[in-house]
């Protein structure tokens, strides 16, 4: 067991340094950038993903709220299980995020999907939508990026086909981005590119 234990922890920091910081970069730049103009970040995904956008949205809404100063507007699309539920019942579950996405994104607003695969037809479906709304798409995949990786404006793919190590890979990625977020709005840092 404790062999298995080393495994998994040398392959999960492995993994994580193949991550070029230039895209962690963009993307909490791009974050910034929608901060500092008042448009919105949506955070979405399925299974493991989806407990991820919601922690990623906990700290971007709550971690980065200061006296006096702006919010960081960022919204889970995925706490709303009877609207998700409703779109999945009533139309098809591709609509869950993107029929969201219709009612609330806008030019200039940040959509963050995850997939781990890359093929969840959701999250395809959703970044084609906020890229018709002129928003920004970027995608947090694994394996290959999938077809959401040829949609998002940007993506970064986590190069691994294990899907546990994908989402560790992601939740680690998600507090960085925090951390520049965070640090950028407390005056702590400069760019984050």
């Amino acid at each position: 067991m404790l062999t298995r234990i080393s495994t998994y922890l040398r392959e999960i920091s492995d993994l994580v340094l193949k991550i070029p910081p230039d895209e962690i970069g963009r993307i909490s730049d791009l974050i910034l950038g929608a901060y500092e103009t008042g448009r919105r970040v949506f955070v979405f995904g399925n299974g493991g993903g989806s407990a991820t956008s919601a922690h990623f949205v906990c700290d971007l809404a709550k971690g980065t709220a200061r006296p006096g100063r702006p919010r960081l507007k960022a919204i889970s699309l995925v706490d709303n299980m009877p609207l998700l539920t409703a779109w999945a019942n009533d139309t098809d579950y591709r609509n869950t995020f993107g029929e969201q996405l219709v009612n609330l994104v806008e030019e200039g607003d940040v959509v963050i999907g995850l997939s781990g695969s890359g093929m969840s037809p959701n999250v395809v479906n959703a970044l084609r939508v906020a890229n018709d709304a002129g928003a920004v798409s970027v995608l947090l995949s694994g394996f290959d990026g999938g077809e959401a990786a040829s949609v998002a404006s940007m993506s970064i793919v986590v190069p691994s086909s294990d899907m546990q190590q994908i989402e560790d890979t992601h939740l680690i990625l998600a507090h960085i981005i925090y951390r520049c977020v965070r640090d950028h709005i407390d005056g702590r840092t400069g760019s984050t590119g």
